[in-house]
């Protein structure tokens, strides 16, 4: 049987799990989880690769995370729909994630809308069915709520979390993907720079230590980013839009800021499988959400281009231009 790759693009609402299913089937941590809506702000890619088996034919998988699907109502909101758009350009398969045990509204009406004039094979998978009280009486019938909106390739249920179903999921994907090479090495599971991967480790720890209304209204940018033999030297900015807001975020004494630097850290030394020097600094940018230039800014792919005054290779690149080895 041929070797078979593509792009598979992960869409779906706020809160539907997409993250969690991303590190799951990658296997490693590449998105940053928290209960929180919203806390996928750019696309991330996580490479699957699976080795050919009896009956089976090898494939890599190159899985394309994406911040919720919403209506936008700010400069930040309208760049989070424009990646989740051009994630959706090119790609091969959409997973398309929904909640099971959340009824269908607009929103999710809002989501399959999106997809109603693309050429593209759509897979629906429920999640979270171990939370589904009632179990098949209660997943039938919803299925067949699902199907009157849209014609999917393919229904799977699954547990992102516990990870049951996804050996299903990855079958199918697998046969709806097109025979070709892969598109990266066999030890790449992401083309996501580390610098990238650190600032966003630092909001993660934002969005678990502070107030309920804080996340929404931080951002961070890792300023420089030393890799030694030994040692790494990460200096980062947490940007907020108030006064008030940096206060919480330095806390009483520093112990906040301090909380939030050793969580991070501990993260990155498990990453990067070295020491990690971290600083953390809190500014205030104003209103930073409806600044168009400052959230273009928040681009790792306009960082990189910032720092190697070069182009930055598209999503769906050759495959000898792109990927990172992440350990």
């Amino acid at each position: 049987m041929p070797f078979r790759s593509g792009f598979v693009c992960i869409l779906g609402r706020p809160n539907a799990g997409k993250s969690t299913l991303l590190n799951a089937l990658v296997g490693e941590k590449l998105a940053i989880i928290s209960p929180k809506p919203q806390t996928t702000r750019n696309r991330i890619q996580g490479i699957v690769n699976l080795p050919k088996a009896k009956g089976q034919s090898g494939a890599q998988i190159v899985l394309i995370d994406t911040p919720g699907v919403h209506k936008p109502d700010s400069s930040l909101g309208r760049k989070m729909m424009v990646e989740v758009r051009e994630a959706l350009e090119g790609c091969d398969v959409v997973l398309l994630i929904m909640d099971a045990t959340r009824k269908l509204d607009r929103r999710d009406e809002f989501a399959i809308q999106m997809l109603k004039h693309s050429p593209t094979k759509v897979c629906l998978v429920l999640n979270k069915v171990d939370l589904l009280r009632g179990g098949k009486s209660k997943l039938l019938p919803l299925i067949e709520e699902y199907k009157k909106l849209h014609q999917f390739h393919a229904v799977i249920p699954i547990s992102a979390l516990k990870k049951d179903g996804l050996d299903i999921l990855l079958k199918e994907v697998t046969a709806a993907l097109p025979a070709g090479p892969p598109y990266f090495p066999p030890d790449h599971v992401t083309d996501q720079p580390a610098r990238f991967m650190a600032a966003e480790i630092v909001r993660e720890r934002v969005l678990v230590e502070t107030e309920e209304e804080l996340p929404y209204a931080t951002t961070v940018i890792v300023e420089s980013f030393e890799e030694g033999a030994k040692l790494t030297r990460i200096a980062a900015t947490i940007y907020c839009e108030r006064e008030g807001q940096k206060g919480i975020l330095i806390g009483k004494k520093g112990q906040m800021l301090k909380r939030i630097g050793t969580s991070a850290r501990l993260q990155l030394e498990r990453m990067l499988e070295m020491k990690v020097f971290l600083e953390l600094y809190v500014k205030v940018q104003p209103n930073w959400r409806e600044s168009r230039g400052f959230v273009e800014e928040l681009d790792w792919r306009r960082q990189l281009e910032h720092l190697t005054g070069g182009r930055v290779t598209p999503p769906n690149a050759p495959p000898e231009t792109k990927g990172r080895r992440i350990t």
